[in-house]
């Protein structure tokens, strides 16, 4: 067996943090977390971003001595105070400089985390998560929600910090003058009512045009995905149609929320404005009375453009805090999903598997769904070959799904080699247990990628006698490239026998111990099935196979035959014995493609020209 140690997996770094648990924390402190191993990075910017700070609320007190002493007074030389204003604009550049490349270098590093974290997550997840999830909704997360957040990491620390200034100028401003400080501050506690009060509806409205957006990331996703279905059932408009209307409804939402910070910005903006005004009548009078120089007029007007800008900013802040806020509980909605697929604390590492299956009474449902497996019991001895087969919704799929634990039984057991699945790892299980289906996903690489998959390092011969024994050699070599030969989007530039025929390569490669072939030949035509199962008995004489069969021909590789019915082993025997004293079996096989001609069966060559179509 060439199954991958458990302890390889230790080359892939683990996210550098995940979002807390705690689901009752602010979404800021579930992100800390992630942010922690950047905090060097962090108070860097913290410290940077301060320095530059007071330095530019300094300047306009040295502006206003230079007016007062030097110019105005001329009882001091300009030079000095000429040297300090360019020292602190040099030490507001520098630290600026310093500041906004650690912090972007941060904002990034904590978005690539979250990214990393959430697909680490995703993976974990069980197959019953995605069964009810949109794949849209999913990539809108993973991407554009998580930018959100990176983008109020880049911009809201600067613009909080700027608030910290608005003190420092007030301070400043109080020791030039407190009358006219009192009324250049009037707008303020408005200014701070109104930020406060914007939060409550942005929040819900910015959340609306996030899943709105998913939503026309879903519709966009699934027609690229099926297109052909779209195509095949004249079906482009009635798509267009449902474009247009999940595109208006985020229209809708966009204007809702542009409504919603239409009604607080401007005030947020233009209020404080009034400052400026009281400067010039007010100040204008203490200056013609003697009681402030004209130096601290002009400084004093500095300040009131300093204290405006952060009250300009705090709309801008509040908004993208709102956003950032709406897309990181989105994401943690991802992160909330439980587990349900676990392994014990001291799992078992199936080494030295022989292939001994044993289904003990297996109750097994989707979801909230009624079971669909009630009591199965099935035991399949090492190297045997046994053949599933049953009506539509009998269960035989679900075995397929249940063996290499896609899924957890509701109750009973599954057991190979005498041991629990749930008892060992996950790894090791689906390194012993292979699966091919009857509807293959390709990778958007090429041929040797996609049976190399599971043991990238596999040499090109082993590659080659995989692709010899599912007989897609031969196509393959008549492909321009051959084995370096990139297959489009989940392998649509093939023909479906052709994908099938990859996909079994690839599960042989994998070389597991037991092979569970889920009507993986149900697209190839019926000559090269043969030479298939030739080959498969071949390949497969020493591990133990489960096929489930849709086929009479594929009936033919099985040592015993199962018939399942309303989810348990109603039947079981060799192909003969079910034959003579089975009429449900003699029913079923009448439904199945005995004959198997040309009219319910494309042949292979014509399956690969369209193809390459």
């Amino acid at each position: 067996m060439t199954a991958v140690a458990t302890d390889e997996l230790a080359r892939y770094p683990e996210p550098l943090g995940r979002p807390h648990p705690d689901a009752s924390l602010g979404w800021l402190r579930r992100l800390w977390p992630v942010i922690r191993p950047m905090r060097v990075g962090l108070i860097s910017s913290i410290v940077g971003t301060s320095i530059g700070m007071l330095a530019r609320t300094l300047v306009p007190a040295v502006l206003m001595l230079a007016i007062d002493n030097a110019l105005d007074d001329q009882t001091d030389d300009i030079a000095p105070y000429a040297f300090a204003l360019a020292g602190l604009t040099a030490v507001a550049f520098v630290s600026g400089f310093i500041a906004r490349r650690a912090m972007f270098r941060v904002a990034f590093r904590v978005e690539t985390a979250m990214r990393h974290a959430v697909f680490d997550h995703l993976s974990r997840l069980s197959s019953s998560y995605y069964d009810r999830s949109e794949t849209g909704q999913l990539l809108a997360r993973a991407n554009g929600d998580i930018r959100a957040v990176q983008m109020f990491l880049n911009f809201g620390p600067f613009m909080a910090l700027s608030l910290a200034s608005l003190f420092i100028a007030l301070a400043l401003m109080f020791a030039v003058s407190v009358p006219l400080t009192l009324v250049t501050i009037i707008p303020i506690p408005i200014v701070a009512f109104i930020g406060l009060r914007s939060r409550h509806p942005q929040l819900p409205a910015w959340w609306l045009v996030m899943a709105r957006q998913a939503d026309v990331a879903t519709v966009v996703e699934e027609n690229i995905a099926g297109v052909r279905v779209v195509r095949n059932f004249a079906g482009e408009e009635h798509e267009i149609a449902r474009m247009t209307g999940v595109a208006d409804q985020l229209r809708w939402a966009m204007v809702k929320g542009a409504d919603v910070s239409a009604r607080y910005i401007p005030a947020l903006e233009h209020l404080p404005r009034m400052s400026q005004v009281a400067v010039l009548l007010y100040g204008g009078l203490l200056v013609e009375s003697g009681d402030i120089g004209i130096g601290a007029l002009v400084a004093f007007s500095s300040y009131v453009v300093m204290v405006q800008v952060p009250f300009r900013f705090i709309g801008h802040l509040v908004q993208m805090a709102q956003r950032a806020k709406a897309s990181a509980m989105r994401v943690y909605e991802v992160f909330d999903e439980p587990i349900t697929v676990v392994e014990r604390d001291d799992p078992t590492d199936l080494t030295g598997a022989r292939g001994a299956v044993r289904f003990d009474d297996v109750h097994f449902g989707y979801g909230n769904d009624a079971d669909v497996l009630r009591g199965f019991d099935l035991t399949v001895q090492p190297g045997e070959t046994v053949a599933l087969v049953g009506a539509t919704a009998s269960g035989k799929s679900t075995v397929a799904r249940l063996l290499p634990r896609l899924y957890d039984v509701r109750s009973g057991a599954v057991e190979v080699d005498g041991v629990d699945i749930r008892d060992a790892t996950l790894h090791s299980v689906r390194s012993v247990v292979g699966v091919a289906l009857d509807d293959p996903f390709l990778f958007s690489m090429s041929i040797r990628d996609n049976i190399a998959f599971a043991d990238p390092t596999a040499s090109q011969e082993r590659v080659e006698a995989a692709a010899r024994t599912a007989q897609a050699a031969a196509f393959i070599g008549e492909l321009d490239d051959g084995y370096d030969e990139v297959v489009g989007e989940r392998g649509y530039t093939l023909s479906g026998g052709q994908r099938q025929r990859i996909s079994l390569a690839r599960a042989l490669l994998h070389d597991p111990q037991v092979l569970v072939l889920d009507d993986a030949t149900s697209a190839i035509d019926v000559r090269v099935e043969e030479k298939i199962h030739a080959g498969l008995r071949e390949a497969t004489a020493d591990r133990t196979v489960i096929v489930i069969a849709h086929r009479v021909s594929t009936i033919s590789l099985a040592d015993r035959v199962v018939l399942l019915a309303d989810g348990v082993v109603a039947a079981e025997g060799t192909h003969e014995e079910l034959l003579v004293r089975e009429p449900r079996y003699r029913e079923l096989l009448e439904h199945m493609d005995d004959d198997e001609t040309d009219d319910d069966e494309m042949d292979d060559e014509a399956a690969e020209q369209d193809g390459a179509d």
